[in-house]
Parts: C-alpha cells; structure tokens; sequence
C-alpha cells in the first residue's frame, strides 16, 4: 500500500505519513521468486528486476513526511535505502489492551495437552521456519506444542510432525481470535518463535504482556523486545539443535523459569498504549503543521 498511500496523498496535497513494517521490495522480490536469499542478503542482491522494485520502494517512502518504524533493525535498513535520519523514528507496537482472560487451567483442559506447554501464534509461512520449532520439539522430552494460525505451509508441517513422531505432541488449532491468542499464551509455559527473519513480531510483545516468556530467534527486532537470559531466550536462526537446548535449559531451570516468567510483563510495560499513541500523535501533528 506503501505506492498506493504516496499517490493519494500527492493528488491531494497532504502529507504523509508511513509505518514501514517490512521491506516491500523483498516481499515482491520472494512472492514471485524473484529472490530466495534472507532480508539480509537481499539488501546487496543484484538483477534489473530487483533493482526495479527497490526504485519503485525508494520513491515512495521518499514522498513520506515521515516513516515510522516498529524497530531500530528496521530503521537502519530504511537509513541504508537513502532516508534521511530526522525522517525516521523507531516507535515499536504497543501493547494490546488485555481482555478478561480464562484461566490458564480452563485454556489447558480444553486443549487437553497435558504437562509444559509451548505455544505459537502467527502466519504458518516460510519465514516463520516452523520445521526448526517441531524439529527442535523432537529432541526434547516432555513439551507439548499448539500451534495457533493458517498460512500455506500448515499441510506440509502437519506432514512434518506426523514423520518426527510428534503427534499428540503437537495440536495445530487453525485460525483463532486475538482474545484466544492472548489466552493461549498465557496459559503456555513460553512462548515460542523459530522464524528465518522478523521486524517487530507483534506475538512477541502480546505473550510478554500477558506474563509468558520468550524462547525464540535472535533476528531482525526481536532482540530489542526479547532479552536474553531477562525475559526470553534467545538462539541463532536455523538450528534446531541450538534451539532445543535452549527449551531443555528453560524447562529444567525451576529458578529461571520463575525469574524469566516474573520479568515478562513488567519488560513491556514502556510499551503501553497511552504512551506509544501519545508520541505517534506528535509525528502526525507535526507532520501536518511542515
């Protein structure tokens, strides 16, 4: 929408302002296998239809008054794409207003997954990387996975789980509303997010704010959410042995288990909506007044 929004707003003579919460001309350059490589490898890739798509990026972000981006990764590609610094500001997603939840022990009956449970939200795509996440599940005794999403991928995984010996293990529970997302990490021991690349997943943010740490993958933003050791753990991208010793030490660390839960919600408390909307409000009003 990012050409579409730069368009309108120069026949009407207003100014704009983006959120950027991808590179579009990746997104392109994957969606019709121009491109097949990381988000970071693309930023050096060569070819004229890649390069076709970048321009037609450059210029559109290029008629922004300003852009905001959900994470300081993100910002520092924009920087990389030409975007002048004063132009460009980190402003991350909020938290999400929480709902009256169910109790965790309702949520875990009727998922009927008994023991530790790990749980996924989320588009079931390539960059997800969700074979890492059951592959990873496979080497570590005990925990139970339910997997909350659609996306092209959920056939083949289902596949996947069935070879890895993993049913019973694994629950794929489709599409869900964002009130049963919230319940559902709540009710997980952690969260868990195995993806390829990331800006600023918004799971992130949502399973901390409802109490439930983070074992996911050091890319993209998820660093500047998810802290190491405080609220989360992190492992490299791609390496499901990495990413199973890092489950095996979070389950059988009673002391950090306790300490990574307790520090959860409080870690994203600088996200609040008040606060977060109160500083877009500030870009929009100056914006309007440049």
């Amino acid at each position: 929408m990012i050409s579409r929004a730069g368009a309108g707003s120069a026949l009407a003579r207003r100014p704009l302002v983006l959120k950027l919460v991808a590179d579009a001309a990746y997104e392109r350059a994957k969606r019709h296998g121009i491109f097949t490589g990381s988000l970071a490898a693309f930023q050096d890739a060569r070819g004229h239809r890649i390069a076709t798509l970048r321009l037609a990026r450059d210029l559109a972000l290029r008629r922004a008054a300003h852009v905001v981006c959900p994470s300081a990764f993100l910002r520092g590609l924009a920087l990389g794409w030409g975007l002048e610094p004063e132009r460009v500001t980190v402003l991350p997603n909020a938290i999400p207003p929480l709902p009256e939840l169910r109790p965790a022990d309702e949520v875990r009956a009727r998922l009927d997954l008994a023991g530790p449970l790990l749980a996924f939200a989320g588009r079931i795509n390539a960059q997800k990387a969700l074979d890492v996440l059951l592959e990873s599940l496979a080497q570590v005794e005990g925990p139970s996975l339910a997997l909350a999403g659609d996306g092209p991928e959920l056939p083949r995984l289902e596949r996947l789980a069935t070879a890895l010996g993993l049913d019973g293990r694994v629950r794929f529970l489709g599409a869900r509303t964002r009130t049963e997302v919230l319940e559902l990490f709540r009710a997980a021991d952690a969260a868990v997010l195995s993806s390829a690349w990331e800006n600023f997943p918004h799971t992130v943010v949502e399973a901390l704010a409802v109490g439930t740490p983070v074992v996911g993958t050091a890319v993209g933003g998820v660093a500047e959410v998810v802290r190491d050791g405080e609220n989360g753990l992190l492992v490299p991208p791609g390496d499901p042995a990495a990413f199973a010793e890092a489950l095996r030490r979070f389950l059988d660390d009673d002391e950090l288990r306790g300490r990574l839960h307790a520090a959860a919600a409080p870690s994203v408390e600088h996200l609040r909506p008040e606060r977060v909307y109160g500083e877009l409000e500030g870009i929009l009003v100056r914006a309007a007044g440049s």
